[in-house]
């Protein structure tokens, strides 16, 4: 018992390695903040775009454009995303690498986005929005008080769960250097040789991270179906 204390102390406490933890964390937190604000933000813009398309059979190009996205990033690994973005398009520039780790999973989380809200706009039966035309309403009053009210609730746990699986996948910014959770562990390991503590620490904090989310998205479906049925 303790050997395991002093591997625990040396490992993670002296020298206050346990710092690179902690600033891994914040890393991971803003990136997955930021990250799924732009795609929800990008995500909406397209669901809305191609959904309009397909109910007026306007924005034809924007429509394309936006299908062209949605196949491409979701076609291709983030992590060649990421290295794209940082390797290719923002080489020649002095950009924080935080900014460009937010950026590249904004992009990759606002195509999943667009498909999850598309498909939460799908799942409302056409004869709402006709019953809504029919009683003077146009595309945008349509989707403000009848479609988007019950969409949201359709869809909120598949962006929960987008939300969660970002976090976790923000561990792929090490391979630019971006010190998250798992590149903070990998910097300690480096140091100390072993690699059972670090590791261990941040799995810990990684299932602590996604078991809140859960709960808290759980929590807002219920208050959102009260609100809604209300």
């Amino acid at each position: 018992m303790q050997k395991i204390i002093d591997n625990f102390y040396y490992t993670c406490l002296y020298e206050d390695r346990y710092l690179y933890i902690l600033e891994g964390l914040k890393n991971t937190l803003i990136i997955a903040l930021f990250a799924v604000i732009l795609g929800t933000v990008i995500g909406i813009l397209i669901a809305i775009i191609r959904n309009y398309y397909e109910n007026t059979g306007k924005l034809k190009i924007l429509n394309s454009l936006g299908k062209l996205y949605v196949t491409v990033i979701r076609g291709t690994p983030s992590i060649l995303q990421l290295m794209i973005i940082y390797y290719v398009i923002f080489k020649t520039s002095d950009i924080n690498i935080i900014l460009v780790g937010v950026v590249s999973f904004g992009i990759n989380s606002g195509a999943y986005v667009a498909e999850i809200i598309r498909a939460g706009f799908d799942s409302i039966p056409k004869d709402q929005r006709e019953a809504g035309y029919a009683l003077g309403l146009n595309y945008s009053k349509c989707m403000r008080f009848i479609i988007l009210p019950q969409a949201i609730k359709n869809i909120l746990p598949a962006l929960g769960n987008e939300f969660i699986t970002l976090v976790k996948e923000t561990a792929i910014g090490s391979t630019i250097g971006i010190v998250e959770l798992t590149k903070a562990s990998d910097i300690i390991a480096s140091r100390t040789y072993d690699y059972f503590f670090p590791l261990i620490i941040v799995a810990i904090i990684y299932l602590l991270i996604t078991l809140g989310l859960s709960k808290l998205v759980k929590k807002m479906e219920v208050t959102l179906g009260k609100h809604i049925n209300s």
